[in-house]
């Protein structure tokens, strides 16, 4: 996957293992690591979003052993995503 990713602030989007998602919001794992952010559920229903969810679908299937949405795209990807939402 070809994005290139501006720096985001990480700190708005991620939360600690042990902590619940807020309200209105879901907790995904990115990547390897399967690093967790925490995304408005708003966000399932953009088109681009759902592009990226359809590409990590068919190169690496569904797998949910953390019990959330796990995307194993790179966090960069991810991360340039999840900041042209936040902008909209």
């Amino acid at each position: 996957m070809g994005f290139r990713v501006p720096a985001i602030r990480r700190a708005s989007f991620t939360a600690s293992k042990s902590a619940q998602a807020p309200k209105g919001c879901i907790a995904v794992y990115v990547g390897e690591t399967q690093k967790r952010f925490v995304i408005p559920i708003s966000y399932l229903n953009q088109p681009s979003f759902q592009e990226l969810l359809c590409q990590v679908e068919e190169e690496y299937g569904y797998d949910h052993p953390m019990g959330g949405l796990t995307i194993l795209c790179s966090e960069d990807v991810f991360q340039h995503m999840t900041s042209r939402l936040s902008g909209q």
